[in-house]
């Protein structure tokens, strides 16, 4: 694929939407090269060189921290029940974060509302050694999940009821298909 350089318009665009995001983890932003101005094709009589606007591509929709009230109602009260659930305790990070991605792949393709996920529970204090590594699942998760290849069927992630879990689960509230 050729890359082409972008105009003065676009590169004031791609700026306005580099300043708007938030970024997942902390790195340089590298902006495209600046362009010189297009050059006009001649024009023959009678046409316009006006080209048709593409659509933009839509954002991809980021899990919500508050669902409807029914939602809201069923998870407070512990009355929610998971379709599905992983348990990634004593993996790795990278196998803990291959198995969620199967089975989040798989609720999907099940058509599961809810999944719980056991992450264990946080990390309280900064200590050293053994305790040191105890949460780094729970603290890469939400890496993990905004960057899935099913982000955008993720609806809203929670913090689990006492009876499945508290702090050490989470809820995946997974979209219906479109």
């Amino acid at each position: 694929m050729v890359r082409r350089l972008l105009s003065n318009e676009e590169r004031a665009l791609w700026n306005a939407l580099t300043r708007s995001v938030r970024p997942l983890r902390a790195q340089p932003i590298s902006a495209p090269p600046l362009a010189s101005p297009p050059m006009q094709a001649p024009r023959e009589k009678g046409l316009t060189t006006a080209q048709p606007a593409r659509p933009v591509e839509a954002a991809p929709r980021m899990p919500t921290p508050v669902l409807d009230n029914s939602w809201e109602k069923h998870i407070r009260g512990g009355n929610i029940i998971p379709d599905m659930s992983v348990d990634l305790h004593g993996h790795t990070l990278s196998a803990a974060h291959v198995r969620l991605n199967q089975v989040l792949g798989a609720a999907l393709s099940r058509d599961a509302r809810v999944l719980l996920v056991v992450t264990g529970k946080p990390r309280k204090t900064g200590g050293m050694g053994a305790d040191a590594r105890r949460g780094a699942i729970r603290r890469e998760i939400g890496h993990w999940l905004e960057t899935s290849p099913h982000a955008d069927r993720i609806a809203s992630v929670r913090v689990a009821h006492p009876r499945h879990g508290g702090d050490g689960a989470l809820y995946l509230i997974l979209r219906r298909k479109k």
